[in-house]
């Protein structure tokens, strides 16, 4: 199935399929908080499943995006998700971006303040991106109310860096200290995340997790500050993006004020405990955190398209797991 390919009224259909299926999730759970709910889809069935709350967002952004349920390459089971982007942007548009994302529902959103974990196998189709543009495979959000100005970047997103895995947390821009010079003549503080201050924005991103193997020199050094607001516990590095299958887990806690609260799993080993400062608290912002994954990128002459096999999502780290043990609450 093409989504990139078929008319309107097929994706309407699509669309109405998804949040059925969300309304079926929720009283199969039994719960009035969706931050309760557990959802599954194993993409077996060549559409999105009932329970998994799951949907391919109709905007202009993905219009050129496709998703094929294909059983060509999965993780488990006989199917997988190929997502899919070709160049659409005119040249020279600065602010065109090119998506082929997976949305959950609006109905099972849960609200900003509570913890979720999730779930996903991802294969990284060749070719694989070797360039330093933004590349991102997976992302949480705070909603913005419709109509609000503001560009907020994800408080927590997958992304791809010269060809290497990263995962970064973003903040409400906080304080931060140059590497080089007085107050870190030598590097962060042990704790300290590895910081680039975005003041056109007023938010700090911080590379947490970065591929086994690398070190923090390998990556852009636009990342070139310390913030001692994001605390980072580095248990073991991730994958490599030319591995194959990877099985992630991740806790999306944002708290803007401090509290914020990440846990990275990758093929059942912990890699990362991140606490502090993760998220946004801006204006224009609304109640509830969301959840996206697929291709998602700066305009680029290159075709590029992602796997992805076997989406959790739920309350606790054994709604999700499938291998390894789960990080002590």
């Amino acid at each position: 199935m093409r989504l990139g390919s078929i008319d309107r009224a097929c994706r309407l259909l699509c669309l109405a399929l998804a949040l059925c299926g969300m309304g079926r999730a929720a009283l199969a759970n039994s719960s009035s908080d969706p931050a309760q709910l557990i959802l599954r889809d194993d993409f077996e069935a060549g559409r999105f499943a009932p329970e998994g709350g799951l949907y391919y967002k109709e905007n202009p952004e993905q219009h050129n995006g496709s998703v094929t349920f294909q059983s060509r390459n999965v993780m488990t089971g006989h199917g997988a998700l190929t997502l899919s982007l070709k160049p659409s942007c005119p040249p020279q548009q600065r602010r065109c971006s090119e998506r082929a994302e997976v949305w959950e529902t609006p109905g099972v959103l849960a609200s900003y303040n509570q913890t979720v974990w999730y779930g996903f196998a991802m294969f990284m189709d060749d070719p694989l991106p070797q360039d330093d543009g933004r590349h991102v495979m997976a992302q949480w959000k705070r909603e913005i109310i419709p109509g609000a100005k503001g560009d907020y970047s994800p408080f927590l997103a997958l992304r791809l860096y010269e060809g290497h895995l990263g995962v970064t947390v973003e903040t409400d821009m906080i304080e931060t200290f140059p590497i080089g010079g007085a107050a870190r003549p030598k590097g962060c503080l042990p704790g300290e995340a590895l910081a680039l201050n975005r003041p056109h924005v007023q938010q700090t991103r911080a590379l947490v997790a970065i591929e086994s193997g690398l070190t923090a020199e390998s990556y852009p050094a636009y990342f070139d500050a310390c913030a001692p607001g994001i605390v980072v516990t580095r248990h073991a590095d991730l994958p490599s993006a030319r591995k194959g299958w990877i099985d992630f887990v991740f806790r999306s806690s944002p708290g803007p004020t401090g509290n914020g609260h990440v846990e990275i799993i990758a093929d059942g080993v912990h890699v990362a405990t991140v606490k502090g400062h993760i998220g946004h608290s801006g204006p224009g912002l609304d109640k509830n955190q969301y959840f996206k994954f697929g291709p998602y990128r700066a305009p680029n002459p290159q075709n590029w398209s992602l796997t992805f096999d076997d989406f959790r999502r739920g309350p606790r780290c054994t709604d999700v797991i499938r291998s390894g043990q789960c990080p002590a609450e």
